[in-house]
């Protein structure tokens, strides 16, 4: 008997990749690691599957676990979505499918969404020009608000920067021509801290509280982790915001400003989870692997025996 085989679409399979592999053994899978840039399009053939998956030559996953899209020209990537859209297109469940993926990758667009939604975020600007971000700097800071410039695309805190003068400006780098920029939120309480909060099928499954040495609260730029318990009204934001984008699963980050009021600072449709899981009693891979398997494979497996009857 053939054992199921999931793709899991990495570049680099590390803690997680690992995590992932073992959950999927436990429910019965095999999971092959491959990189989408070494993927392609074959529509030479009308008995063949069109897009071709190395170490599934044979026959196509019976699902595909995205934990990265490479980086790229826009051609590139634009192809490597092509093929997460191909494959729902195929009847193979995505997770998190191309869509998500999109709207959340750019930053541009997952602002614009949560604020077309009325759900609270911090001020955005994307902008042209440097000329114009003088401007709102300017405009700003003599209004006594910093700026936070983040590449439109990017993740773990890489690229980041604070705008406290008009002399920070110059070392500013634009997304090929597009400056991101939010203001600055400062949070409640002493030091600098925000929440991830993990999102699995509209369910909040867990939060932490992340201490930044800094303003910069990412786990990857040495903030620590720290247990908290599920709290009711940023649990509904973080599923507002997961349901909105659409996605299977996500790390919300959440910040409390210091009048109480919650922000959502950025959607995350491929989050890490290492750092949240010391600081929680479960296993998060299994609770992914879990949630795909069931709700996805299971559930399509049964909708083709259906229509095959």
């Amino acid at each position: 008997m053939t054992i199921p085989s999931i793709v899991i679409f990495t570049d680099d399979p590390g803690w997680h990749g690992k995590q992932l592999r073992q959950a999927f053994e436990v429910f019965g899978f095999q999971s092959l690691f491959v990189s989408l840039s070494e993927c392609r399009l074959d529509l030479s053939h009308q008995n063949r599957s069109p897009i071709f998956i190395p170490q599934f030559e044979k026959t196509l996953p019976s699902a595909a676990f995205v934990r990265g899209v490479p980086g790229g020209s826009l051609e590139e990537v634009t192809l490597y979505l092509d093929f997460l859209h191909g494959l729902k297109i195929l009847g193979i469940p995505v997770y998190n499918d191309a869509h998500a993926i999109e709207r959340s990758v750019d930053k541009a667009m997952t602002s614009f969404l949560l604020h077309h939604a009325q759900l609270p975020t911090p001020k955005t600007w994307v902008l042209r020009t440097r000329d114009e971000v003088f401007r709102l700097a300017r405009e700003e800071l003599a209004a006594g608000h910093f700026l936070i410039s983040k590449p439109l695309f990017g993740s773990q805190g890489e690229g980041i920067r604070r705008i406290e003068k008009l002399t920070d400006i110059p070392w500013i780098t634009s997304s090929h021509g597009v400056y991101y920029l939010q203001r600055f939120i400062s949070c409640i309480g002493e030091g600098f801290s925000d929440y991830r909060v993990f999102v699995i099928n509209g369910q909040a499954i867990a939060t932490m509280r992340r201490c930044g040495k800094s303003w910069l609260n990412n786990v990857a730029k040495g903030a620590s982790c720290e247990r908290v318990a599920l709290n009711s009204d940023m649990n509904e934001l973080a599923i507002k915001a997961t349901t909105l984008l659409k996605m299977d699963y996500a790390g919300v980050d959440i910040i409390e400003d210091c009048d109480g009021q919650l922000n959502v600072i950025e959607v995350n449709s491929v989050p890490a989870w290492k750092g949240l899981e010391s600081v929680f009693d479960g296993n998060i891979a299994q609770l992914l692997a879990q949630d795909l398997i069931n709700r996805h494979i299971l559930k399509n497996h049964e909708h083709i025996a259906h229509k095959s009857t």
